[in-house]
């Protein structure tokens, strides 16, 4: 009978040469990927064999560690930060961005015209088409874009006026 800690010396080798192969790819540590997936294996404790699974394991844990991963946006840098950058994550960090949000969306009601139920539309949570959009708010498909344009222009300049107030 093999016990959990031959099972540990036994899998580690390959864990470690999965978790490097998979972390770069997705931007990760891998050290960092290597100890979720043993947290991940060790909490299961599912039947069989657990080698099979190893690799399994480790998609998993990359899939869910890159649904974590947030981007911030720092309008004083047009960079995007570097793949496998720790961001801060935690309720500090969700509240700020539902205020935003909250503040984005107030700002797209006080557009002129058509534009908030164009932007609305374009923010959507099912990422219709141009051509859904289009036929939604009873547009030609032509017009949707340099409308969008416009609007996003608009939004632009609003928010910016806002920035720049004292």
């Amino acid at each position: 009978m093999t016990t959990q800690s031959d099972l540990l010396t036994r899998l580690a080798p390959l864990l470690k040469a999965e978790c490097a192969a998979e972390a770069h790819s997705a931007g990760l540590d891998a050290a960092d990927l290597e100890q979720s997936v043993w947290v991940r294996l060790l909490s299961e404790r599912r039947a069989g064999e657990p080698a099979a699974r190893l690799a399994a394991a480790v998609r998993a844990e990359v899939r869910a560690a890159l649904r974590r991963r947030e981007v911030l946006y720092d309008p004083t840098t047009e960079a995007a930060p570097a793949p496998g950058a720790r961001v801060d994550s935690g309720v500090e960090q969700a509240v700020l961005a539902a205020e935003s949000r909250r503040e984005l969306l107030a700002a797209i009601r006080r557009l002129p015209g058509r534009c908030p139920r164009v932007i609305s539309a374009l923010l959507s949570g099912h990422d219709p088409t141009y051509r859904e959009i289009a036929g939604k708010l009873g547009m030609s498909q032509g017009s949707l874009g340099p409308v969008r344009s416009r609007c996003l222009g608009c939004l632009r300049r609003m928010l910016m006026a806002e920035i720049a107030a004292p």
